[in-house]
């Protein structure tokens, strides 16, 4: 079986990107033989297409509703060949495994299309494309072609995989809105050495970029009646945080896990900014508060919580209530936190609650009522024996989100990486605001908090053509309240992106419906049951009708006749 062909090609305008992943394979046995299309791409995008021709006959991949396609599959499910075609592989990426039987000399061409929104994080955007064709390709490329109408602050390559030679096989070409990253090594660039036929493909291909900003109000863009509105203003002054660290160590947390979380919390104390405050609390079966109040951040505290971190153990239960209901009464009773700070909880745990209140329904009441919207809940679950869906609703009901942190070697840094994420807050009570009778399907436009190096945006469907499209931003920053605005020209705007070839048509359209769909899936989350059920029937209907793999619907990937059954392919979540 040789893989002779392998193409990788992305497009992504204003930050979405849509990728076709192309596999052109040929039995040369004499006799028939499995071919396998596996690829790794982003948790974050949705899979829209899927098809395989033989010999020149196509097999389309069907989206359909998950229920329907798993009730008329049910046979294939039954006999366990669903195994899943997509399962979740780290913390960044999924793998969509198809296999299919082919004749000798036979030939067979796998094609995947997937799409997702890039999101602006610590300053930057990430198009993170993983190679791995486990054999040396005759024609193997990836071809990058990016339009940012705001222009490019920076882009650069980056890659897990690169030595001098491969970059040899590497083009960037640039000027101020669009790039242009081709990268097609020759047979014997990609081989380890020249006596093996092994390949050196095997990592991470990133293209990291970020873009001007010069609007204070941020950036407009529009296209067959559908608006996005990015906004991240720069140079605001920093909130003072009241933060509480609510570190989990019960016995499941020993030995490397509470090392690690030792190791991150060190070095997050370097982080903390004077006139920040902060606690600890741990706990097991007991809760133990590190100071019975927040402390500012001095060299002084810092040193001694720091000490304090390195006497960290992990033995016992886990009483996720109690030690959470404490950090809000700590925050509650606390009077000599500054005025216009924002006040937020991190808690690492690596299990179930296991003492005191176990049941999860009840602590997530407990917390949500005491929390009363006053302070924002992060949960950060390490490993997989958490509860995940539990620490997601947890989270995303008190203002937060959850993030699971993999046990691998660097869990220590994604948890620096999630509290820099999250270490400065510029903007509060964020209202974005559009004329009331020219919009609608509106997607989020208020949020409790806006991050330094992070990125709000809204999308919608314009109704009614203004003239000049007015927007108005409200916020609270740490000095003062303010209102920006800001008029988008239409004809102007739309004017930005006729005629450029690397388009596909109606991407503000598709970026507003995948906005939707995740938003409507994560309100799902934390929602009453009624309302979830109509949350989810607004999502699996843009699902269908834009053809997204979502957590509602299933691709159905037909087969030939003479083979076993169709196979359904199904987005993995985080919480399983």
């Amino acid at each position: 079986i040789e893989i002779y062909s392998l193409h990788v090609d992305s497009k992504v305008t204003s930050r979405f990107a849509h990728t076709v992943i192309t596999s052109k394979i040929v039995n040369r046995a004499n006799e028939s033989q499995e071919a396998t299309f596996e690829v790794e791409l982003p948790k974050t995008a949705f899979i829209t297409n899927f098809s395989m021709s033989i010999d020149g006959k196509v097999y389309p991949g069907i989206i359909k509703e998950k229920a329907a396609a798993e009730k008329e599959y049910d046979t294939a499910v039954s006999q366990g060949q669903s195994a899943g075609l997509v399962k979740i592989t780290d913390r960044k990426l999924e793998q969509f495994h198809v296999s299919v039987n082919i004749a000798a000399a036979s030939k067979v061409t796998f094609e995947l299309t997937y799409e997702e929104l890039l999101r602006r994080q610590l300053g930057n955007y990430e198009l993170l494309i993983k190679v791995r064709p486990k054999q040396l390709v005759k024609h193997f490329q990836i071809d990058v072609h990016i339009f940012e109408p705001q222009g490019f602050s920076f882009l650069e390559i980056d890659s897990t995989f690169m030595t001098n030679e491969l970059t040899e096989a590497l083009t960037k070409v640039q000027n101020e809105t669009k790039a242009h990253i081709l990268f097609k090594p020759a047979i014997d660039q990609q081989k380890i050495n020249s006596e093996l036929n092994e390949t050196l493909l095997n990592g991470d291909f990133i293209v990291r970029y970020d873009v001007q900003r010069e609007a204070t109000a941020g950036d407009i863009q529009i296209v067959n009646g559908y608006f996005v509105h990015f906004f991240a203003p720069r140079d605001m002054p920093v909130f003072p945080k009241n933060i509480i660290f609510v570190i989990d160590r019960s016995g499941s947390m020993a030995g490397r896990k509470i090392e690690q979380t030792r190791s991150a919390l060190l070095k997050i104390l370097q982080d903390l900014r004077p006139e920040d405050h902060f606690s600890f609390i741990t706990f097991n079966s007991k809760v133990v508060e590190w100071k019975s109040s927040l402390l500012p951040a001095t060299e002084e505290n810092v040193a001694s919580a720091a000490a304090f971190v390195q006497t960290l153990s992990a033995r016992g239960g886990t009483d996720i209530n109690a030690a959470l209901l404490t950090a809000v009464s700590v925050l509650d009773k606390d009077e000599s936190l500054p005025e216009r700070s924002v006040s937020m909880i991190i808690l690492l745990t690596d299990g179930q609650p296991t003492s005191g209140e176990k049941n999860v329904e009840v602590i997530q009441e407990n917390i949500q009522k005491a929390i009363n919207g006053e302070y924002v809940l992060f949960c950060l679950g390490f490993g997989f024996d958490v509860s995940y869906k539990f620490l997601e609703k947890m989270a995303l009901s008190n203002g937060g989100i959850a993030r699971r942190i993999y046990e691998n070697a660097d869990a220590a840094l994604q948890l620096q990486g999630f509290y820099q994420e999250v270490a400065t807050p510029t903007l509060m009570k964020i209202e974005m605001q559009y004329p009331e009778n020219a919009v609608e399907e509106l997607t989020k436009n208020n949020f409790n908090l806006f991050f330094e190096g992070s990125e709000i945006i809204v999308s919608g469907k314009i109704s009614l053509e203004l003239a000049p499209f007015p927007v108005k931003i409200k916020a609270q920053s740490h000095t003062s309240d303010l209102t920006l605005n800001e008029e988008a020209n239409v004809k102007e705007k739309e004017q930005v992106f006729q005629n450029q070839r690397y388009i596909f048509g109606n991407f503000i359209e598709r970026l507003w419906a995948y906005l939707t769909i995740q938003q409507l899936l994560e309100k799902a989350i934390s929602a009453q049951e009624e309302d979830q059920k109509a949350l989810e029937a607004q999502a699996l209907d843009l699902s269908l009708q834009y053809s997204f793999v979502t957590p509602l619907t299933s691709m159905v990937v037909t087969k030939p006749s003479d083979q076993q059954q169709a196979e359904l392919a199904n987005k993995p979540t985080e919480a399983g």
